[in-house]
């Protein structure tokens, strides 16, 4: 959508966050990204036109102050897609550390709800929120119960935003798996070589910005195609 300019990216320092803030910079876009490891997250954004990076945690709520008030107004965009994993290797239910859990919850739960609260006096009529979930959402994988559900909450979530705000355009997107160092986390020790590149669930994300879509739960490969 050609009228949108400023955005707000949190886990931007690689992988998902880092492709997408590329796409949107290369459009002209103003952009406040975020990540915890302020080095990591200045050489990741360095020459990247219109991008403010602002290293901090999602959970800080004078963090997420300083995000919304980076991006300009109005805001345009928020992409909730900084996400904790949890221990690695992912350990079963059963002996879930429950200190972690909260951690995973704060973090892929809470904070993106909190940024959204953050943000919504600031969101022009026809915003989009995309809040990033997983296949783990849906899928009742062994050992990924902390994550997974996690997701699940948030897609509940995303969905009652969306009911509460019809003015907005909100999303809980499906990226699919992508070759990240989450996603080697998750599997340590094996040969991740296969997944995509995360550039590669981009045109899904972009599909959703551009076009006129419903809110709703989508996978980012399936926009990608019926755009392509």
């Amino acid at each position: 959508m050609a009228s949108m300019s400023n955005g707000i990216i949190t886990g931007a320092s690689r992988g998902l966050g880092l492709a997408l803030a590329r796409a949107l910079s290369a459009r002209g876009w103003t952009l406040a990204v975020d990540a915890r490891d302020a080095a990591a997250l200045a050489e990741a954004t360095k020459g990247l036109d219109g991008v403010v990076a602002l290293a901090g945690d999602v959970t800080d709520p004078h963090h997420r102050a300083e995000l919304v008030a980076a991006a300009g107004a109005p805001v345009d965009l928020v992409v909730n897609n900084a996400s904790a994993l949890g221990p690695s290797p992912q350990p079963a239910l059963a002996g879930y550390p429950l200190d972690e859990l909260r951690g995973v919850l704060e973090v892929n739960l809470l904070a993106p709800l909190a940024l959204v609260q953050e943000a919504l006096p600031h969101l022009r009529p026809g915003a989009v929120v995309i809040d990033v979930s997983s296949d783990a959402a849906v899928e009742a994988y062994a050992g990924w119960g902390g994550y997974g559900a996690s997701k699940a909450a948030l897609d509940h979530l995303t969905a009652i935003l969306a009911a509460e705000h019809p003015d907005l355009r909100i999303y809980a997107v499906d990226p699919g798996d992508m070759r990240t160092q989450m996603q080697q986390d998750a599997f340590p020790g094996e040969d991740i070589s296969d997944r995509p590149p995360p550039e590669e669930s981009v045109p899904g994300l972009l599909a959703l910005v551009d076009g006129a879509q419903p809110s709703g739960r989508y996978r980012a490969r399936d926009l990608a195609r019926v755009g392509a």
